[in-house]
């Protein structure tokens, strides 16, 4: 049996007035994932234990079987995973996001304009932060370049409580009241202030403003930890298993979870990924003899926190034709037994621009499935929700998805 995940990041959403009432979701094309939907399995899970914030992090460690209750330290310590960063059991890893702030003054007079400095291009950023270390590295904090605006820091025996706010969830607000607190929040914040002082005027900053782009002109710092453990996926499920990504988040969940993670051309975690280059991933894998792939794409989610309701259609209708289509295509044509699903990890509402915690539609189908299936039968928030099968978290649907489900773990409502 291979075993296919496609996890949509934000995917699911409030119903929109510029959608007729629709949720972008509802109102895409979506013919292969309505297909699966009609022939397969419709339902909810709730992938966001309560006490937990509702963040990519969370939400897929649960969907790929990982309580997040007994492993989750923070999202950044993930991300350094994927980049190769070791953390000792003293170390602190922070997000580092290049964000686009407003020119008022003071510092926390400033608006929060761009969590993404308008998807600046990893090769830019690299010199931006190569120019961070360069000033505000020591041997106690240390600056590492990830992909396009995200980035990290490590702070050696720093704390790991500080109160911070992700960048996404203040698009268009003054950052005063959300900057770092707590203990920790002096040093971060003076680090902030004087990455604002520099960044503008190096080079990377005047060309793209030059170029009528937004400059990458301070740095925010979130979503810190220390470095967790979990266990092998193939211990735990017995299946060799890959994690198709962009962004180093999902590659550093499946480095620590001892899955393969392979290196996807064009994946850039952002509107513009190569959906079928990350298909085409997922499809190699399975051939060299892996059981189970997790394909994460990013789009939709980029889309709800930039509030563009155009670019979200577009997202879900690219994952659709060119994640989803394709993956399923292969796999009736080359292998006997296989199971998909599809899935998002979190809502991303365009009015909040923000994730939230409410449960998520999944549609579960295999090789059994055959012809168009129970007419009428689509994938929505709403036709999931209309279902009556919710899950109560991410782990037990994960083992449901594997045949492996107690009936216990099935709330029938």
């Amino acid at each position: 049996m291979k075993y296919v995940i496609v996890l949509a990041d934000g995917m699911a959403d409030y119903p929109c007035p510029e959608l007729g009432g629709l949720t972008p979701l509802a109102y895409a094309r979506t013919p292969h994932m309505d297909r699966l939907a009609a022939q397969g399995t419709v339902g909810q899970v709730k992938t966001v234990p309560d006490g937990f914030p509702p963040g990519s992090d969370v939400a897929n460690l649960a969907v790929l079987g990982y309580d997040p209750r007994e492993c989750y330290t923070g999202r950044a310590p993930l991300e350094a995973a994927s980049m190769g960063v070791a953390l000792g059991p003293e170390d602190v890893a922070f997000r580092c996001n290049l964000v686009t702030l407003s020119d008022d003054e003071p510092y926390a007079a400033k608006v929060m304009v761009d969590y993404s400095a308008g998807e600046i291009s990893s090769a830019e950023a690299r010199e931006l932060i190569g120019a961070v270390q360069e000033r505000l590295g020591s041997g106690t904090v240390s600056f590492y370049a990830g992909v396009s605006y995200r980035h990290l820091m490590v702070w050696r025996g720093g704390p790991a409580e500080t109160s911070l706010t992700p960048p996404h969830d203040i698009t268009g607000r003054v950052i005063g009241e959300y900057l770092p607190r707590g203990e920790g929040g002096e040093f971060l914040r003076r680090l902030m202030e004087e990455s604002a002082g520099f960044l503008p005027g190096e080079a990377v900053n005047r060309r793209r403003v030059a170029e009528g782009k937004r400059p990458a002109n301070s740095l925010w710092f979130w979503g810190q930890g220390r470095r967790p453990q979990l266990a092998p996926f193939r211990e735990k499920y017995g299946l060799a298993g890959s994690v198709i990504a962009a962004v180093d988040l999902i590659r550093g969940i499946g480095v620590l979870a001892g899955m393969r993670v392979p290196v996807v051309p064009g994946a850039t975690g952002n509107l513009h990924t190569d959906y079928r280059a990350k298909a085409r991933a997922a499809l190699n894998e399975l051939a060299a003899g892996q059981d189970f792939v997790f394909i994460h794409v990013e789009a939709a989610d980029e889309a709800g926190h930039q509030g563009d309701v155009a670019a979200k259609v577009k997202a879900i209708e690219e994952i659709d034709a060119k994640v989803v289509g394709v993956v399923v295509a292969a796999l009736q044509e080359a292998f006997p037994r296989w199971r998909v699903m599809i899935l998002p990890d979190h809502p991303t509402p365009l009015p909040l621009k923000t994730h939230t915690a409410e449960p998520v539609p999944f549609a579960i189908a295999d090789s059994g499935a055959a012809g168009p299936g129970a007419p009428g039968k689509v994938f929505s928030e709403a036709a999931a929700a209309a279902a009556g099968l919710e899950f109560l978290s991410g782990p037990e649907l994960l083992a449901f998805f594997l045949g492996r489900a107690d009936s216990s773990a099935v709330a029938d409502r």
